[in-house]
């Protein structure tokens, strides 16, 4: 069975909780690491630390300057946490508006001092979202070279294709929940839809917050990961690398070790593959 090397897009939720990087010329020398080892994509979003991530990341592109046309960056807006909501309803909820949208990029440009946002995308559907005004506001961002393309995350189809209806830009990126442990975007239509439409898919939560590891499935992947010569964590990758479109797992772990683990991965078969659902379901495909 053929190894191949999985890209991995570097998950910055919990860069301001790692006290061991928030010194800005460590966090340079860890970004500069990674960068070496040709891991360049970098995913953010305004919630992450309340702002702190893509600020610590900031002062570290900063630093050393030169990082800065390396990286490659992917941040997310449109999440209004309640200790950031202005109404005085203090209320968790979503916001798509032009207005918002507009001042979410310019902060993320700001905080991480950078020109222009790779992939800019609304972190989660707004049952409220104007798709008119929505998609002309991601149009004159990218028309003014704020972000080089914008896409979603969470999204159902419907609710991207209205978006994309009213846009003249192409949605480029889906950011979606994917993992042994929640497979079901697999066998409800929500994943070939993606596929259908274009969208690159990004799978975040690749190893299910931990859980793969846990009860059967974490025997069956040890067990098969020993054979197979790489991590347990690096097999439940390969499974999701495995299906039509190779989504890239955005994975949390700062770790530089933990990172090499995940990188190397056995092609798995289709036997392979159902084996691996099966021990994560409990129960046999019909």
């Amino acid at each position: 069975m053929s190894a191949f090397e999985v890209p991995l897009v570097l998950g910055m939720m919990r860069l301001h909780e790692a006290r061991e990087l928030q010194p800005p010329e460590r966090l340079a020398d860890w970004i500069e690491a990674r960068l070496d080892q040709g891991l360049d994509w970098f995913d953010h979003a305004d919630i992450y630390g309340d702002g702190q991530g893509e600020a610590l990341f900031g002062a570290a592109l900063r630093r050393r300057p030169g990082l800065a046309s390396r990286v490659r960056i992917v941040t997310k807006a449109s999440i209004v946490t309640p200790q950031r909501d202005a109404s005085g309803h203090a209320v968790k909820h979503y916001d798509a508006s032009p207005a918002y949208l507009g001042a979410a990029i310019d902060a993320a440009l700001a905080r991480l001092g950078v020109e222009r946002l790779d992939h800019f995308l609304l972190h989660r559907p707004d049952p409220l979202m104007d798709a008119e005004a929505t998609g002309r506001a991601l149009d004159d961002a990218v028309a003014a070279g704020k972000i080089a393309a914008a896409g979603v995350s969470n999204f159902l189809p419907e609710q991207w294709r209205r978006l994309q209806g009213a846009m003249h830009q192409r949605l480029t990126v889906h950011q979606l929940e994917l993992s042994l442990r929640h497979s079901a975007p697999c066998f409800d239509g929500s994943y070939d839809a993606l596929l259908r439409d274009g969208l690159t898919p990004l799978a975040w939560s690749p190893l299910g917050g931990g859980s793969v590891f846990e009860d059967r499935l974490g025997r069956v992947l040890t067990a098969e990961a020993e054979s197979h010569g790489c991590s347990p964590g690096a097999l439940a990758l390969a499974w999701l690398r495995r299906l039509p479109g190779r989504p890239t797992p955005v994975v949390g772990t700062l770790k530089p070790e933990r990172l090499d683990a995940l990188r190397q991965a056995p092609e798995l078969s289709p036997p392979a593959w159902y084996a691996l659902l099966e021990a994560a379901r409990s129960h046999r495909v019909a």
